[in-house]
């Protein structure tokens, strides 16, 4: 099987300037999807052939993933580079990109989100096996238990005026235990079956789409504040397995 794994930071980022290499520890936040991406190639490459892949349109990631092996020459296009371009497309251009590159054909993609980075090499292992051994499968992505429930605690607007529940069911729901088990997408990874992008879907939902719960923390940085509280549990050893 031919595997690709791709590692997409932008260099424009607003809402966290320059996040994709800000330093955690000492190492440049991409430096732990490279770290992951080089464990799982490492740990498949008996039995699959695995390229890494990066997908930037910033000349300083470029250099900053230079220097910790990840070598490419290809840049992300401009129109893939704005805050609307959506991550589908991304992946799917670097990947024609590869595909013409080595004249072959790729089975399966690995997306390592740079900016969600607390997995561990046993969690792609035992995401990458539950996806491969599900033949009819397009894709497959990581979540976490989710702290709210839209069928219990979560509302939005009715009218403007009033609240409602997000989802509503035909019986009463009085407890949170007692409502549908519902889990957050936590963006740290997605495997993605060449079909996929065959199909054209245009958002990761599909008839066909798996999850996997990862059980340990993960989040995704969205501010600021994200990247100094990771900052702290990498440095201060508070987290409960090492990245």
């Amino acid at each position: 099987m031919n595997i690709l794994i791709t590692l997409c930071a932008r260099g424009g980022s607003k809402g966290v300037p320059d996040k994709n290499i800000a330093l955690i520890n000492g190492l440049p936040l991409i430096g732990y999807s490279i770290k992951a991406a080089t464990q799982f190639k490492e740990l498949v490459e008996n039995e699959h052939k695995v390229y890494i892949e990066l997908s930037t349109d910033s000349k300083k990631i470029r250099h900053i993933c230079n220097s910790l092996g990840v070598i490419t020459t290809y840049t992300r296009p401009l129109h893939l580079a704005s805050d609307s371009a959506g991550k589908i497309s991304v992946i799917k251009d670097i990947l024609n990109f590869k595909e013409n590159l080595l004249n072959t054909n790729f089975d399966l993609v690995l997306d390592l989100d740079v900016t969600s980075p607390l997995r561990t090499l046993d969690d792609l292992q035992s995401a990458f096996h539950h996806f491969i051994n599900n033949r009819e499968a397009y894709n497959s992505f990581s979540v976490s238990n989710a702290n709210k429930n839209p069928y219990f605690n979560m509302v939005e607007s009715k009218d403007g005026v009033y609240a409602q529940k997000s989802k509503n069911l035909d019986t009463n729901l009085y407890t949170r235990q007692s409502a549908p088990v519902v889990y957050d997408i936590n963006a740290s990874f997605y495997f993605y079956r060449r079909i996929f992008f065959n199909k054209e879907f245009k958002t990761v939902f599909t008839p066909k789409t798996m999850f996997h719960v990862i059980k340990h923390i993960c989040f995704d940085i969205d501010e600021p504040l994200d990247l100094e509280i990771l900052n702290y549990l990498v440095t201060n050893n508070k987290l409960e397995f090492n990245l």
